[in-house]
């Protein structure tokens, strides 16, 4: 009997996924050898971001019955629990749809994850043996043909193939954070409020901040969504129904805050879910046939990278202007000879950037246009994302994924054009396309009514460390005078990307360090993410591909594009498929190697000398 190897760093969803492709092929591994995988994770498998003992008024971000990790064709279980929701109407005791809870708390996802993980797990073969290992890898070495994979606890293992798959990081010290800590250091003494939180997770630390204190918020995304939860909910307030709108009853222990960030645009509400689990627009003109015609016109002339603005953009546009005419006229719109009306395009253009012509004088005006904005896209999201035309073509940002990936992965995009693309266009996609749930918008209008927010925008904003006073100061550079906010404690509510130089872990240093990965780059841009081939393979920093190290998920967001969202149920993910090809490539050496084997032996009269097979 051959035995193999296999570490999986991670231990969240995407580590589930390659588990559940190791059962569905278990049949490619030779008869005469077996496969050990250690997932190494400190947290519970499967649960990754999702951990279960997080506070329960944090929820999903998307519909739970759009949220699942089971691929449409699974040896694993059974298709009775398709998605999150149809699997909390099973095993939570009550029909959430029922109690219209369509965006659930993330701790039931967690659980949720954590059940697939023990239900993959029973469903693997007796040659296949899964050993959970309760710590996280700080370096790996290859040495002696395999990789050496140090643990925080003292450990080292040894596996033939490895798969990075650490999910969410956390950036190294900027210079903005040293700045707006070390002024929280040196003034504590005069301020015992002040404080700076690079991140707001896990946001129980957020319970340390005094009721009196004044709260700056650097972002307004889900992030921030999460922030403003963890003040209000998370501290005894509850919201009730009063005259048809939502008003929020303060527990009296709410800091006061203020929304702030380099523009303070409000995310959009996610519009009512009209289409069902699996239902998608049908996209004519952006999509990847056309990147395809697009990019051999630019192969033509030298270059098959093509330029976002320029070419793919005025597509966009087209497509979100269909699909607002569907929407808004109720009737078939035959593709053949669409033209966008100059009004549909305003309108478009507007969602897009609603500053694009606006100025504002005061901060007074600024809050006035901050909150109608709100209410106007609630207003729209209210009429669900078929029937209303602006959800309908926002909705195109999110069903034309593909047609993203295909123009934007592996450096397709000039290098220019990429940076704007990820700078300053991907940022708008968020914003207009994956918002918060429509409930937490109401939350929000609500707690202004209440006093509990309000927003610092309008004008350029800045954190400032001033040093005439033991307070931040948020300046706002208003054309008619300057204002400033005086705020003792700064969250920064931001996901960081993943980048090799930039993430605090020493797993990420030590991989870099060691030339065991390299960042990928477009041109002299790096967007983010570690450089691989298409089979997911990690790229040495000599540019040499790595046969038997994969990077899946978040860490390759950069080459790849949008690997952060978790499948739908029904529809063929991103997800499996690059876990299929992980596993695939796995079963496939494993095969060569009891080839050689079993050639060598047959020529040998004596046995061969075969490495320790803990190791191979």
């Amino acid at each position: 009997m051959s035995s193999f190897r296999l570490a999986i760093i991670g231990g969240g969803p995407r580590a589930l996924t390659v588990l559940e492709r190791l059962a569905e092929h278990r049949e490619r591994l030779p008869a005469d050898a077996s496969l050990e995988v250690l997932v190494i994770d400190p947290g519970n498998l499967g649960e990754g971001s999702h951990p279960t003992d997080q506070p329960g008024h944090l929820l999903i971000n998307t519909l739970a019955s759009q949220v699942t990790v089971r691929p449409p064709r699974s040896s694993v279980g059974d298709d009775s629990t398709p998605s999150v929701l149809d699997w909390a109407a099973r095993h939570q005791g009550d029909d959430p749809a029922a109690a219209g809870r369509s965006h659930l708390p993330r701790v039931v996802l967690g659980q949720y994850l954590a059940a697939f993980g023990r239900e993959v797990v029973s469903a693997l073969s007796p040659d296949i043996r899964v050993q959970h290992i309760r710590a996280r890898a700080i370096d790996v070495r290859f040495e002696n043909d395999v990789y050496a994979i140090d643990l925080d606890n003292g450990q080292t293992v040894f596996a033939r193939y490895s798969v990075l798959a650490m999910g969410h990081g956390y950036r190294t010290q900027t210079e903005e954070d040293r700045r707006l800590a070390g002024f929280a250091r040196e003034n504590g003494t005069a301020n015992p409020h002040l404080a700076y939180f690079a991140s707001p997770y896990p946001v129980r630390k957020l319970d340390a901040i005094d009721r009196t204190a004044r709260v700056a918020i650097q972002g307004l995304g889900l992030t921030a969504h999460d922030v403003v939860s963890a003040f209000t909910l998370g501290r005894g307030g509850r919201y009730r129904t009063e005259n048809g709108k939502l008003a929020y009853e303060p527990s009296g222990r709410e800091p006061r805050l203020w929304l702030c960030s380099r523009q303070a645009l409000p995310f959009a509400a996610r519009g009512v879910n009209q289409k069902g689990q699996t239902g998608r627009h049908v996209c004519q003109f952006f999509t990847p046939q056309a990147v395809a015609r697009l990019r051999a016109r630019a192969r033509t002339l030298g270059d098959p990278r093509i330029d976002f603005q320029a070419d793919l953009l005025p597509l966009l546009l087209t497509e979100m202007a269909y699909a607002y005419r569907i929407a808004e006229s109720g009737e078939h719109v035959d593709a053949h000879g669409f033209t966008p009306a100059p009004e549909e395009l305003r309108l478009i253009r507007q969602v897009l950037w609603p500053l694009e012509d606006r100025r504002f004088a005061s901060p007074e005006e600024f809050r006035r246009w901050f909150l109608a904005s709100m209410e106007e896209d609630l207003a729209e999201a209210y009429r669900g994302n078929c029937t209303s035309g602006i959800k309908a073509a926002t909705d195109v940002l999110r069903d034309a994924r593909e047609a993203f990936r295909a123009a934007v992965e592996y450096g397709g995009l000039t290098p220019a054009s990429h940076r704007y693309f990820v700078e300053q266009f991907d940022p708008i996609v968020n914003r207009v396309a994956f918002g918060p749930p429509l409930r937490r918008n109401e939350e929000w209008l609500a707690l202004f009514e209440a006093g509990i927010i309000e927003v610092a925008g309008g004008a350029a904003s800045r954190i400032e460390t001033p040093g005439d006073e033991p307070r931040y100061r948020i300046s706002l550079a208003y054309p008619d005078r300057p204002v400033a906010v005086p705020v003792d404690v700064v969250v920064s509510a931001r996901l960081d990307k993943y980048s090799p130089r930039t993430d605090s872990s020493p797993l990420s240093a030590n991989l870099l360090r060691r030339g065991l990965v390299r960042p990928f780059r477009n041109g002299e841009y790096h967007p983010s993410g570690i450089d691989i081939d298409e089979n997911l393979r990690a790229k040495r920093a000599d540019g040499r591909v790595q046969p038997r190290l994969w990077a899946v998920g978040f860490v390759v967001e950069g080459p790849h594009f949008y690997t952060h969202a978790l499948p739908r149920p029904g529809i063929a993910s991103r997800q499996t498929a690059d876990a299929e090809k992980i596993v695939l490539g796995i079963f496939a050496d494993i095969a060569a190697v009891d080839t050689i084997a079993a050639v060598a032996t047959a020529r040998s009269t004596a046995p061969p000398e075969i490495r320790s097979e803990a190791v191979r």
